[in-house]
């Protein structure tokens, strides 16, 4: 890990936390020695933990002393409290929770005469909200417009909403099941929605989508959509103290998390794959590979229809401006390529669950309708699957001066130097390029503020 730029000193504006059972709350932005804030892509809700060190009794909001005791005891904390926190970056972007974050656990107490030392984990009030609902109700049609209103009428999410269009439908029943599990599960059903020249509907890309929170509100986002979008910011790293034209801040620490794990990719099936597809309606199965083999299977190898699912190069990769060149599933070694290292069985949905608000609807649409599949497995599931695994083929970890306006999802610009023997100025080709911030965490303290960013993309490279 190597560091060449200096972190800026932030604020903590404020940090209220308010009693459970009277109208007091305490100031304690003069106790915070660290703060952290979490979002992620694979995350269902946002996180904090801050860290406090109390050396004498705390104000009320009104400005009152808070009596003889800690504030772990005289406000006292006991899970649920509602917090107001504000802090803001060096260049003065703020990061507001006004009754956004709650305490979630008060952990690892030092108790002291002259000082008290405590950990407090905060979650967001949805976090709490989804181990006390449940979906019951049936669903149909269009997955994004059904994820939408799980989060408005179940889990009674108030923020903001966003969600890609999607193109295909599916019919389902919550079952007792938690609205996170429920949108998690559609996510990996979902299609993004592409309106072609003559204004009809269809397919946009690959199957897979991310279901996540950030302090905006709820995302709902095609993988491949989100790869189409412009960069937010543009960082680089390099070993000059100076801050080149055109980007926005200069890489602090870089660290390469992980890259190409050969043996894991081969367990996921990412090279070669081969999926039975089981229909109990037919009491028939079909078999599809991925690659197409380049050869006939041997006789007896296979039973049963084979056909090939060969998902093209623009479905599992967005074909962008900001695209990039090598995949990872197409410059791996051809000898990894040659069988298949995943074998996968599916159950198709056909006939399952018509569509129709009353019973009799419902017969009458699956009386004109038997042989129609509910859900599209065959050219979804395992394309998902390696949608996913792709995505976090390539993993670079990065920290920045504070930048509160980043945020989970969002697509960056990171340039790194190509290493020779001299002090180079040219950017690795190979490095640079388009990356998603699959978890961000904006972390302040009385002295500086710095955001780290897990970054991933699934190709080398970049136009």
């Amino acid at each position: 890990m190597t560091k060449n730029a200096p972190e800026a000193a932030g604020n903590i504006v404020k940090f209220q936390i308010s009693s459970n059972f009277t109208d007091y709350a305490v100031e304690l932005s003069a106790g915070v020695v660290d703060f952290r804030y979490y979002e992620n892509v694979l995350s269902n809700s946002v996180t904090a933990t801050a860290t406090l060190v109390e050396t004498g009794y705390q104000a009320d909001d009104k400005g009152d002393a808070g009596g003889n005791q800690s504030t772990v005891d005289g406000l006292p904390i006991r899970g649920g409290e509602r917090t107001e926190i504000t802090i803001e970056d060096a260049s003065g972007h703020e990061l507001t929770f006004e009754e956004g974050l709650y305490v979630n656990r008060l952990r690892d107490v030092d108790a002291g005469t002259s000082k008290d030392v405590y950990f407090i984990d905060f979650a967001s009030r949805e976090f709490f909200a989804n181990e006390q609902t449940r979906v019951v109700q049936r669903y149909e049609g269009n997955i994004g417009d059904n994820v939408e209103k799980i989060l408005k009428d179940v889990l009674k999410v108030e923020s903001d909403i966003d969600i890609d269009n999607t193109a295909v439908p599916y019919n389902f029943l919550g079952n007792d099941r938690k609205p996170f599990y429920i949108c998690t599960w559609l996510a990996s059903k979902s299609i993004p929605e592409v309106t072609t020249e003559d204004g009809k509907s269809g397919k946009g890309g690959a199957s897979g989508y991310l279901f996540f929170q950030t302090r905006d509100g709820y995302h709902f986002k095609s993988i491949d959509k989100t790869f189409t979008g412009k960069p937010k910011k543009k960082y680089i790293f390099n070993n000059s103290t100076n801050l080149p034209e055109g980007y926005d801040a200069k890489i602090i620490t870089c660290d390469i998390d992980s890259d190409v794990d050969v043996g894991k990719n081969l367990m996921m099936g990412m090279y070669n794959n081969r999926s039975i597809f089981f229909d109990p309606l037919s009491f028939s199965y079909e078999v599809r590979s991925f690659p197409e083999p380049e050869v006939p299977p041997v006789e007896g190898q296979i039973v049963g229809k084979t056909t090939p699912q060969v998902p093209s190069r623009e479905q599992l990769v967005a074909k962008t401006e900001n695209a990039a060149e090598e995949p990872v599933s197409e410059v791996i070694a051809k000898e990894f390529r040659q069988s298949p290292t995943r074998l996968m069985s599916f159950i198709t949905d056909t006939g399952v669950m018509p569509s129709g608000i009353t019973s009799q609807d419902q017969l009458e649409t699956w009386s004109s309708e038997k042989q129609k599949d509910n859900f599209d497995v065959k050219n979804t599931a395992s394309q998902s699957i390696m949608r996913y695994s792709q995505l976090f083929t390539v993993k670079t970890v990065i920290t920045i001066p504070g930048d509160f306006t980043i945020k989970a999802g969002d697509i960056i610009q990171c340039d790194f130097p190509d290493l020779s023997g001299n002090e180079s100025k040219d950017v690795n080709p190979e490095t640079k390029g388009i990356y998603m911030v699959a978890s961000v965490c904006h972390r302040i303290t009385p002295t500086s503020s710095n955001t780290s960013l897990s970054l991933v993309r699934d190709s080398f490279g970049a136009k």
